[in-house]
């Protein structure tokens, strides 16, 4: 073992704490080299530096930073940040995900006054929050969530709320809790087909996650719900076309589907890289069965281009209304906060 020796202080340093301690056993998987048609913006813009600020003087944590979003560098560039309340290490071990994993640390009841102030002062129109899973709270941090979209919109007005939420297994209650803070979008990704659950998503179960956002829509129509998928992990198109049915059996309004990109060697390994027409064609599916919105690009993120498609999701509902099209779950007043 090598020992780091402090010349100032004459100290050894510790090493490190690793960011998934459950992963480190892996064998070492090859990252394959990015094809042409994946290339983000590198951060470093003026606007990138002042989000990143703001961020820092309100000691938050972002996503964006956790998950290494390879579009940090576009959004922040646009003010644009996600905001990932309920600490940084998440009690779940997926094996897609860059988050730190491990015994949480307690909750800072002051957060969501600082997201709030932060949002103010980005002047965001549009915020997105998520979270860590947090396994370890009775409520799975339901209350945490609900308190921070009343922070925004106390400091914020006219700020419009997207969540993208943990799954909330076992936690009777939790989900009444936050619909009843009445955020205008409700997230939770599915991530992939249910054949790749146990390796890719362990701690979670497909039909639980398809059945918390149906329920969404069972308590507050008015909420648009969005779920997202990952391809590229060794999926199959028709199972991907399954989750499209199941979403819409579950009155799902948005989709999201983008290349799954490995965070590090001792995550899952690519499958393989899925092309531009592949997208193209899962769009055309996608809308064929009656989504309000698609994303779907190799680049695609849960809240890439965020505070632009919810305009579009409220302008696809006002159009099926007019049309006459509106199904239960769908056909509610349009909000315009």
């Amino acid at each position: 073992m090598t020992v780091v020796i402090d010349t100032v202080s004459g100290e050894p340093k510790k090493p490190a704490k690793a960011r998934h301690p459950e992963k480190a056993k892996n064998p070492d998987s090859a990252i394959l080299r990015k094809p042409k048609w994946i290339r983000a913006k590198a951060p470093g813009s003026p606007v990138y530096a002042q989000t990143k600020a703001i961020v820092k003087e309100h000691n938050l944590v972002t996503v964006c930073e956790e998950a290494a979003c390879p579009n940090i560098g576009e959004c922040w560039s646009q003010k644009h940040a996600t905001f990932m309340i309920l600490g940084e290490i998440c009690t779940r071990a997926c094996a897609f995900c860059n988050v730190s994993t491990g015994v949480p640390l307690a909750l800072d009841a002051q957060e969501p006054t600082r997201v709030g102030d932060a949002v103010a002062k980005l002047g965001l129109n549009h915020v997105v929050i998520t979270s860590v899973d947090r396994d370890d709270l009775d409520d799975g941090g339901a209350r945490h969530f609900a308190d921070t979209i009343h922070a925004i919109r106390a400091a914020s007005p006219n700020t419009t709320v997207e969540i993208l939420t943990p799954d909330f297994l076992r936690k009777d209650g939790a989900l009444e809790v936050v619909v009843e803070a009445k955020p205008d979008v409700f997230n939770h990704n599915l991530e992939t087909v249910p054949r790749l659950y146990l390796s890719i998503r362990p701690g979670a179960r497909y039909f639980h996650s398809l059945n918390l956002l149906q329920r969404v829509k069972q308590l507050d129509p008015e909420i648009f719900t969005k779920s997202g998928i990952m391809v590229g992990l060794g999926e199959a198109r028709e199972e991907v076309m399954q989750v499209m049915d199941d979403m819409r059996s579950a009155q799902i309004d948005f989709i999201t589907i983008g290349q799954y990109l490995q965070p590090t060697r001792k995550h899952a390994p690519i499958d393989r890289f899925v092309t531009p027409d592949e997208f193209d064609g899962y769009t055309k599916l996608a809308n064929s069965k009656g989504f309000l919105m698609v994303s779907a690009t190799p680049l695609t993120r849960s809240s890439h281009h965020a505070d632009a498609d919810f305009e579009k999701l409220k302008a696809a509902r006002l159009a099926q209304e007019a049309k006459g099209l509106g199904v239960k779950g769908q056909g509610a007043k349009v909000k315009t906060r």
